[in-house]
């Protein structure tokens, strides 16, 4: 679905706002992720993800890919809440 949703992105050239609670689907879809804080809910920070497009499902086996996830992961703390 990830890939068809990119595809219908890339035809229509228009701007897409998805909510998501996976990290790499943020990743793999955005151009920036904006993590949010919790109760009540503010902009934590927003991450500018610099991948190359077109993107396919291998990019998601790449370092860069592994930064951007990594860095977003480490906003929340152990327990998957935001510090």
């Amino acid at each position: 679905m990830n890939v068809e949703l990119l595809r219908i992105w890339q035809a229509s050239g228009k701007t897409v706002v998805f909510i998501t609670h996976s990290i790499p689907e943020a990743v793999f879809l955005a151009d920036r992720v904006i993590v949010m804080s919790a109760r009540p809910g503010r902009v934590r920070e927003i991450v500018r993800v610099a991948l190359p497009r077109p993107r396919d499902l291998d990019m998601m086996a790449s370092d860069a890919f592994g930064v951007y996830t990594r860095r977003i992961r480490h906003l929340f703390d152990a327990a998957g809440r935001l510090d």
